[in-house]
C-alpha cells in the first residue's frame, strides 16, 4: 500500500488489495489534509473470490528508484499452510503462480528483506517461534527458512516493518489480544545470530482491524538490508 501526497485537494491516497468476507478487492481511499478519510472518494474494484480461508497477503515491488520498476510480486498464505507467489505485470494480471506447503504454523508474516533476486518475510508461529522464510524469484519456488527465535513471539497478530535512520530496521508486534504494540530495532537477519533489541511498549492503543506498512514516494522505505 501506498500513500501519494500529491492528490490535488486531499491530504493523500492509500491503496492496496483488501478482502472482504471471501473477495478480494482494490481499495482506494483519499484522506483530507486534516488526517479524516474522504468517505466521497472511497473505491473498491473486484478482483476475485475464493479468498475466505487467506491468512495474510502482502504485495512486494523491487524498484531501484528511478530506474523502472523491476518487478512486483503478490503473496498469500492459506490456513491449510500453503504459500503463494503470483507474479504481477500490470497491477491485474497475476501470472507465473507458484505454491510451497508446510507453512500451518505461520501466525503472521511481515517483508523484511529484498533484492532483485529474492524477497524475506519474518514469521512467527503460533509455538512461538520466529524465522525468516528468504524466497527467491526463481521457478519453482522453494523458500528457505531459517530459525531466528524459537521462543517468545506467539502473542503477536500483526507485525509492520519499516527502515529507520537509527536503528536500520524497526518492527512493531501488534498484540490484538491487549491492543497494544512493542517496537524493535532488528539488526541483519543471520538466523539465531540475528540481533533484536527491544525498545519497549508502545504509548499507544492497536484497535484497527489491519496494520500495513505504507511508502510517502515511489521508491521510498524500499526493505534492501537484512538476508
Amino acid at each position: 500500500m501506498a500513500n501519494d501526497p500529491d492528490v490535488p485537494g486531499s491530504g493523500g491516497r492509500i491503496w492496496g488489495n483488501v478482502v472482504l468476507g471471501s473477495t478480494m478487492y482494490g481499495s482506494s481511499y483519499n484522506f483530507l489534509e486534516n488526517g479524516e478519510v474522504d468517505r466521497s472518494r472511497v473505491f473498491l474494484t473486484r478482483v476475485g473470490a475464493g479468498w475466505g480461508d487467506a491468512t495474510f497477503f502482502d504485495t512486494t515491488r523491487y524498484w531501484n528508484y528511478p530506474q523502472p520498476l523491476q518487478v512486483t510480486a503478490q503473496y498469500s498464505l492459506r490456513s491449510n499452510g500453503t504459500l503463494t507467489r503470483w507474479d504481477d505485470r500490470s497491477g491485474s494480471e497475476w501470472g507465473n503462480k507458484q505454491t510451497a506447503t508446510g507453512f500451518a504454523a505461520v501466525k503472521t508474516m511481515a517483508l523484511i528483506s529484498q533484492t532483485a533476486t529474492y524477497d524475506t518475510f519474518l514469521a512467527n508461529t503460533r509455538g512461538g517461534a520466529l524465522y525468516t522464510i528468504r524466497i527467491p524469484r526463481t521457478s519453482p519456488m522453494k523458500p528457505i527458512v531459517k530459525l531466528v527465535r524459537s521462543s517468545t513471539w506467539q502473542g503477536f497478530e500483526s507485525m509492520v516493518i519499516a527502515k529507520c535512520g537509527i536503528y536500520g530496521t524497526l518492527l512493531l508486534g501488534i498484540d490484538k489480544d491487549t491492543d497494544s504494540g512493542y517496537l524493535y530495532a532488528v539488526g541483519h537477519a543471520n538466523g539465531t545470530a540475528t540481533v533484536i533489541k527491544g525498545l519497549g511498549k508502545v504509548p499507544a492503543t492497536f484497535a484497527d482491524a489491519v496494520y500495513f506498512r505504507h511508502t510517502i514516494r515511489p521508491g521510498d522505505n524500499q526493505m534492501l538490508f537484512g538476508e
